[in-house]
């Protein structure tokens, strides 16, 4: 299996006839999939998405992937594939048309409406060119079929892309439910079709790829979600991701056969829902949703609310409900059943919401004590169905962490293919199949690009650094009025804390401490006040660490009296 090297340089030019494969998101971490494709001079990008901040990423609103690597090539982009309609895979687009509107964004009905729906927040009106599974687009010199799979939204697609230099099956995000609630199963009569034209490089989504087995049918999760909404003494609020049609269709489908009434709660919710509805991917049966003035008319054992987290994610809402700071105040008897996944790395702030709802009274139903929810993506047997229904020349696993991508590796060549050609690579490492084999050329950058606010880019490490430290360790400034002449300290120094253990004695010991920084700094002639700044805030810095074994932030402010 070849792996990416630390020490890779810049690319060679992609040799003539070639096709470079450059994923600058998506590898490695769970989020922000995007993929560029070169061939022949243009570029082709799959998927452009998000990846939501890790609690040691204060004030970040979103990760965008790295966009300088085709910058100076905005031209030669012929089309942006979207494979389904997820943050993780579109989420970025508004940024990528921010620095060329016109880039064709192909994708199918129900991810384009809510493409469309994010653009126009942004203001853009993009160039879109509508598909669906069974057609054949040529993009410059990409000639992409569109397939049907199944996943956690519904019109997902995966996309085979022919070129000069071989054809690549991309999967975007998929599994191979045999039995989903919309009929709309992952073509295995397409992807064998493809085989034996011959699959050259086959990148694969790597999410579940540890998890032996096949994935749960949706279906399965009828009798579970059934019950709930049958015993539940008064109302039920169930948590979903807003773009989960599925799930919502089970939930609707058995409130109405309890006689419940059901309301959406939430921006992206109402919206997600109002859009699915109109182009008829959510079948809603009349009279069955209200809105929340005639919610307050019905008595509990009747009321369903939906609801979502403003960015989508479901535990907003429910968080803020713990809290007591929604409007939705739970209480004994409400059944909360969280229908949606446990994001990796955020457990123990779900465990903390839903032991917060239950101190209220609630009963939590969730995939921990119920069959509540099953995963968007494929397990390792259907990974290996794939693999020998595909037979391909080369693979590439895509979306998943470091031990996805191994694990999916591994079930390649354990179907047969050639281990050195299983690409194992990372976010911005460089993929060239040429003359039929892939391999590792080089690399380009592909750093993670911060979206605070409005500000996009302008976040980095050391001032994310700063944040960890403010929130963490606290922040003193210190404001000396030093003598221009004598370079010593005028009256004694001002301390400011926050978040720094301190009364008003704390800091009487490192007064001297600073009427000696200054004494040698003067002896050294040092009358600079931004050195002398810094020689303080180290001084100070260290004190504090010695003292109290806190690193707080320094902010040093210098006054000639």
């Amino acid at each position: 299996m070849s792996h990416p090297h630390p020490e890779l340089k810049a690319a060679p030019p992609l040799p003539e006839g070639g096709l470079r494969v450059i994923a600058l998101g998506g590898l490695g971490e769970i989020g922000r999939n995007m993929t560029v494709f070169e061939h022949a001079g243009k570029l082709l990008i799959v998927d452009c998405g998000v990846l939501f901040p890790e609690e040691t990423q204060p004030g970040v609103d979103v990760i965008l992937p790295d966009f300088t690597s085709i910058r100076d090539r905005l031209d030669d982009i012929v089309a942006v594939v979207l494979t389904h309609g997820h943050e993780d895979h579109i989420g970025g687009v508004p940024y990528l048309l921010r620095e060329r509107s016109d880039i064709p964004i192909v994708a199918s009905k129900l991810t384009l409406a809510f493409l469309e729906a994010k653009l126009k927040e942004h203001g853009i009106r993009p160039r879109t060119v509508r598909v669906r599974e069974g057609d054949r687009r040529s993009f410059g010199p990409f000639d992409c079929e569109f397939v049907a799979v199944n996943h956690s939204i519904p019109d997902g697609l995966a996309v085979a892309i022919r070129t000069g230099a071989g054809m690549v099956l991309h999967t975007g995000d998929f599994k191979m439910d045999q039995f989903p609630l919309d009929d709309r199963i992952t073509d295995l009569r397409a992807f064998a079709r493809l085989g034996e034209e011959g699959v050259d490089l086959f990148l694969t989504d790597s999410t579940n790829a540890e998890v032996p087995g096949f994935t749960t049918s949706e279906r399965e999760l009828n009798p579970a979600i059934e019950q709930v909404l049958r015993t539940a003494p008064r109302r039920v609020i169930v948590s979903s991701f807003a773009s989960h049609v599925h799930r919502i269709q089970q939930v609707l489908d058995a409130a109405h056969q309890h006689g419940r009434k059901v309301a959406f709660v939430g921006r992206s919710m109402v919206r997600n829902m109002g859009i699915a509805r109109d182009l008829g991917y959510l079948k809603v049966p009349s009279g069955l949703v209200v809105n929340t003035k005639e919610l307050e008319k019905l008595p509990d054992h009747k009321i369903t609310l939906v609801c979502t987290g403003s960015q989508g994610e479901p535990m907003a809402a429910l968080s803020r409900m713990a809290n007591r700071d929604h409007q939705i105040r739970i209480g004994k008897g409400d059944t909360v059943l969280l229908a949606s996944s446990l994001i990796p790395g955020n457990e123990s702030a779900i465990y903390r919401v839903i032991n917060g709802l239950t101190r209220w009274g609630a009963h939590v139903v969730h995939k921990g004590n119920a069959k509540v929810h099953v995963s968007g993506h494929a397990s390792a047997g259907e990974l290996v169905y794939c693999y020998n229904i595909v037979k391909p020349r080369n693979v590439m696993p895509v979306h998943g962490e470091w031990r996805h991508l191994q694990a999916n590796g591994d079930l390649a060549i354990r179907t047969g293919v050639d281990p050195d050609r299983v690409v194992i690579a990372e976010d911005g490492v460089v993929v060239d199949l040429v003359d039929g084999r892939a391999s590792i050329t080089g690399k380009v950058p592909a750093g993670y690009v911060y979206v605070d606010g409005m500000e996009v880019g302008g976040v980095t490490e050391a001032s994310l650094k700063d944040r960890r430290t403010l929130g963490e360790e606290g922040v003193v400034t210190v404001v000396a009025i030093v003598d221009a002449d004598t370079g010593a300290l005028a009256e004694a120094p001002d301390f400011l804390a926050r978040g720094f253990a301190h009364d008003d004695t704390t800091f009487e010991p490192v007064i001297p401490v600073i009427e000696k920084t200054l004494a040698t700094a003067a002896a050294e002639g040092v009358g600079n006040a931004i050195q002398l700044e810094q020689l303080i805030a180290r001084a100070v810095a260290n004190w504090a660490f010695r003292t109290y074994r806190r690193r707080p932030l320094i902010i040093p402010v210098i006054i000639d009296a």
